[in-house]
């Protein structure tokens, strides 16, 4: 594969810890050990990784909002420009608003709405929903980009009661923001709309993590694991994508390996060479539904 270019990646995730604060369906809890990332260790990393991205996602696994110092950490990525993007589950964020409010480093935020129906705990959707959306209104001057994700979709469409349940969420947006149309006649899935400046709804289909345990399919596809996007864990395991949340394909450790020759070494070379081939190579891509989104 011969050394990446600069710039070489749109997305490169940097987990800064691998602990929730909710238990969802459709997201395994990690084996791995509870983790939050140290401020020295997040300032290396940018370092390491500014060569090949101009922003990055504080997350695979684990709730970004529990970091202690999740305002420190934007402090150091300002002072390296490098822009931040947070996905978060939304429920710890009336508690972390004077954490995030004017951080110039703050480019967007994906507020995971599916994580409520998703956590059997849930309780209060207006309240839940109504906390969101004051952050959202008070972080208007500073132009930050919001995604409200509701990425609860299912193959044959979703259950009548699921789709209930969604017309609440969306309901309560509608009010917020003065729409004259149901959301739903407008976003496609896959995709999203438009619903206020810088604002947007995105529908998807539920989120399926690869496992070692699922099926095993022919590995033929595509997947831009590589091309595109690169992931560091907690820990410090850089794996090629954002769906490996347990690092099972273990390219190396950054806290014993530049980021840059991990990512240009023979097991990340083989897997992005089988890609071009239109084969996985590693055993989790070929456990991974995900890949087939790219056709053949």
């Amino acid at each position: 594969m011969g050394p990446l270019s600069l710039k070489a990646f749109k997305k490169v995730y940097i987990e800064i810890t691998s602990v929730c604060n909710l238990a969802c369906t459709f997201c395994p809890p990690t084996e791995r050990a509870k983790n939050f990332i140290k401020p020295e260790e997040f300032a290396k990393r940018l370092d390491e990784i500014k060569p090949f991205a101009s922003y990055v996602y504080l997350h695979v696994k684990g709730e970004p909002l529990l970091h202690p110092k999740i305002d420190l950490l934007l402090d150091i990525a300002h002072e390296k420009g490098i822009k931040v993007n947070i996905t978060t589950n939304g429920t710890l964020i009336a508690k972390n608003r004077h954490k995030l409010l004017g951080k110039p480093a703050l480019r967007q935020m994906n507020f995971s709405l599916h994580s409520f129906d998703g956590h059997l705990g849930s309780t209060d959707r207006e309240g839940y929903l109504r906390e969101i959306l004051a952050f959202v209104r008070e972080a208007e001057a500073n132009r930050i980009i919001f995604s409200f994700r509701l990425w609860n979709l299912t193959e044959d469409n979703i259950t009548n009661a699921q789709r209930q349940r969604n017309r609440q969420t969306l309901a309560v947006l509608e009010q917020e923001f003065g729409l004259d149309y149901r959301i739903e006649e407008k976003v496609v899935p896959g995709s999203g709309v438009r619903i206020a400046e810088n604002v947007y709804l995105n529908q998807d289909h539920e989120f399926q993590w690869p496992s070692l345990d699922a099926p095993e399919d022919d590995g033929k596809g595509f997947c831009y694991a590589l091309r595109s996007q690169a992931a560091i864990l907690s820990n410090g395991t850089v794996v090629p994508c954002c769906l490996d949340g347990e690092g099972v394909i273990n390219l190396g450790n950054v806290n014993e390996t530049p980021f840059a020759d991990i990512v240009s070494g023979e097991r990340a070379s083989n897997l992005v060479d089988g890609f071009s081939r239109r084969e996985a190579v590693e055993e989790l891509c070929r456990r991974c539904g995900y890949r087939q989104r790219f056709g053949a």
